[in-house]
């Protein structure tokens, strides 16, 4: 009974004990459960990443594969098009080479005379020289009716001058101020006032207004004036002092007839520029087809052949070039035509 009643009493105890190492496990339990989930989410992951790093490596091995054998590819096509191009650039080029010499020869030999040429040259630089003298004459002659006129001009004016200032002009009693009686021999433009006569001033007279005709309306020669009042009287001011010109020269420059120069008198197309025109006509009439070169082109296997301008033409010419090259000598040949060396 006392061992009952000591369990009894150690009973509670044991319960409470019973529970703590209960609770104790079911926390270790749990620790270790987390602990273990999280070392699986890691391996798995750590395996998912080299899984993906693996894939990513293959892809990029199949990428720089397929993109090495497409550079390849397009730089062997566009090794191909420039080396057809450099080609067609070569046989282009040499195509131009023969049509320059064979157009050379041709325009040396029967479009351009180098001796009809120099001959047209000379003729020309002769009618240079002509025309040169000519005009030099002429200049020359222009030059002296200038001179001429200028000089008749400036001693027109000086008589006018003469006659306008007559009134300076010396007396017995009175010496005027081109006769200095300090000199031995008057001035020249006392002389000159001794010689002309003085300027008269005649006033205008005033027009009528009936000056014209009865006959002359029938004709129209000239276009009737009605006038409306009395003519104004002439103003009888003096010349303004100053540097001003006289009236009849200032209208005779205003109504100075044109003089054209030589260059407009002169034809527009002279014959130099005829004869250029007449040997861009003829190059252009005897142009040669300018045909671009096509060796790998099956453009002109089905086309005629036609004969140049030179080789169809009626005159004879030589045959040299066009028929054969040199000379065929068949008694001299040591095997026959057609045969072949092997």
């Amino acid at each position: 009974m006392a061992a009952l009643v000591r369990l009894e009493t150690r009973l509670s105890r044991l319960r409470e004990e019973y529970f703590l190492k209960n609770r104790s496990v079911d926390e270790d339990r749990k620790i270790v459960y987390k602990a273990a989930v999280k070392i699986q989410s890691w391996f798995r992951g750590c395996r998912v990443r080299a899984y993906l790093r693996y894939l990513n490596k293959m892809a990029i091995s199949i990428q720089k594969w397929w993109r090495g054998y497409q550079s390849r590819r397009y730089f062997r096509k566009m090794i191909k098009t420039a080396y057809f191009i450099m080609k067609m650039n070569f046989y282009n080029e040499m195509a131009v080479r023969i049509q320059k010499r064979w157009r050379g020869y041709y325009v040396r030999k029967y479009t351009h005379n180098y001796y009809a040429l120099k001959k047209y040259l000379e003729a020309i630089s002769l009618n240079n020289e002509i025309v040169r003298n000519e005009l030099q004459e002429y200049a020359e002659m222009n030059e002296k009716k200038k001179k001429k006129k200028d000089l008749e001009k400036k001693e027109k004016e000086k008589k006018y001058k003469a006659r306008k200032m007559h009134y300076l002009l010396s007396t017995e009693q009175i010496a005027g101020i081109y006769n200095s009686p300090f000199r031995k021999f008057p001035d020249p433009m006392e002389l000159l006032l001794r010689q002309s006569k003085p300027l008269s001033h005649r006033q205008q007279q005033p027009k009528s207004p009936f000056t014209y005709d009865l006959y002359d309306w029938p004709t129209c020669k000239r276009p009737p004036a009605f006038p409306t009042g009395e003519p104004l009287p002439p103003i009888g001011r003096q010349k303004p002092q100053g540097p001003f010109r006289d009236a009849a020269e200032v209208l005779r420059q205003r109504y100075k007839p044109l003089e054209p120069t030589l260059r407009v008198a002169a034809s527009i197309s002279s014959p130099l520029e005829k004869a250029r025109e007449e040997m861009k006509r003829e190059e252009w009439r005897k142009c040669i087809h300018d045909n671009e070169f096509l060796p790998f082109s099956s453009y002109h296997k089905n086309e005629k052949y036609e004969l140049s301008i030179h080789a169809s033409e009626k005159i004879g010419k030589e045959t040299y070039g066009i028929k054969h090259f040199r000379e065929v000598q068949p008694n001299k040949w040591i095997a026959g035509k057609n045969s072949c060396i092997s």
